[in-house]
């Protein structure tokens, strides 16, 4: 037996058409699923309860006990009293010191004295190197180059006779070389001593050995006393065992 079918009622004519809007359908419903937002409502109610809570406290009312003001200070006045004028009061004229075209000036003619003219005697300092007679410390004698080599000499002596080293530099550990400045004045005398180290414990130390230096004879420039710059380093070092 055939089948009759009807021309006009063909099912998959359309059937692209259907799948197209359908997969529309299908998108746009699970967009609409993925933006959806929900939210919670049991925190919202939690902090609202919690809010009205603290709302509700009842404040304790204290009271402050001031003080009452202390009272009023009493001003006291006085009577100011008019009195009248008894005495008469004496002016004073008081006469301008400056000359003026009109005043004569008096001429007067003055005796002049002698005058004594005191002689300054200047300080006079040469360095070591080029003095012409060096000073002469005690027990050395002859020429200028004898007499240097001698001080020097002399000076290293008295370095070694009076050197000691500061217990509190030893036990610190501080050691250097000091140089120590000094003048040998035109009397012959140990003067304006400094020195610059590395610590003042042996500063100290150096000025004290230099101010132990004896007199002497000054050095002289053109047979004039005059006074003698000098400097010595003293080195103050450890001994390791």
């Amino acid at each position: 037996m055939e089948v009759k079918k009807n021309p006009k009622a063909n099912v998959g004519r359309n059937s692209n058409l259907y799948f197209a809007v359908g997969l529309n359908v299908m998108l746009l419903l699970t967009y609409l699923g993925l933006e959806h937002k929900t939210y919670e409502t049991e925190a919202t109610k939690i902090d609202i309860l919690m809010l009205s809570d603290q709302l509700e406290e009842d404040i304790p009312i204290t009271t402050i006990n001031i003080p009452p003001p202390p009272p009023p200070k009493q001003v006291v006045t006085e009577a100011i009293t008019i009195v009248e004028d008894v005495e008469e009061v004496e002016e004073t004229v008081i006469e301008s010191t400056e000359i003026g075209q009109d005043d004569i000036i008096e001429e007067r003619v003055v005796s002049v004295e002698e005058v004594e003219v005191e002689e300054v005697e200047e300080d006079i300092e040469v360095p070591f190197a080029v003095i012409e007679k060096v000073p002469q410390f005690p027990g050395c004698t002859g020429n200028n180059d004898e007499l240097k080599a001698c001080f020097q000499r002399k000076m290293q002596e008295h370095l070694q006779k009076n050197f000691r080293y500061p217990d509190a530099a030893q036990d610190l550990n501080i050691q250097g070389r000091v140089f120590v400045f000094f003048l040998i004045d035109k009397h012959g005398k140990v003067s304006r001593i400094k020195s610059r180290g590395p610590d003042t414990l042996l500063e100290t130390e150096a000025e004290r050995i230099i101010s132990l230096l004896p007199k002497m004879v000054p050095g002289k420039q053109r047979n004039q006393p005059v006074g003698v710059p000098y400097s010595v380093p003293i080195n103050f070092k450890l001994r390791t065992q």
